[in-house]
């Protein structure tokens, strides 16, 4: 069984949606009045909910994506850097993890990491 669908409130839906888009590689699959389905390439699905102002999250609160290697992170890292993406976590890295945190438009905190086949670094 594998999570399948995220679902979030947003303030600005284009620029939500052209974060994830650009960012994250996810495409539009469906859209309407007030809600965007975006997908990856493995059938996950993030929806995006208009909402003029959304609940606050717990602090403790983030999701994330995976990367295929330690340099794909490092990599996005540095771009993201670039472009003056809110970096809110810095870069760690160790023989099993690199990870940073990266917020979307809407502060949501979201963890990209690359992390070794049968560790236990989380």
């Amino acid at each position: 069984m594998n999570l399948t669908h995220l679902h979030l409130h947003v303030v600005d839906r284009p620029a939500a949606e052209t974060f994830y888009r650009e960012w994250f590689g996810l495409v539009v699959d469906r859209r309407y009045d007030q809600l965007t389905f975006l997908t990856d390439t493995l059938g996950f699905e993030l929806a995006l909910m208009d909402d003029a102002s959304p609940a606050p999250m717990p602090p403790w609160f983030h999701f994330g994506f995976r990367l295929e290697s330690k340099d794909a992170v490092i990599d996005l890292r540095q771009k993201m850097s670039d472009r003056k993406v809110s970096l809110v976590k810095p870069l760690f890295q160790d023989d099993t993890l690199v990870s940073f945190r990266c917020a979307d438009p809407d502060g949501y905190p979201i963890e990209v990491y690359w992390e070794a086949k049968g560790s236990l670094a989380k």
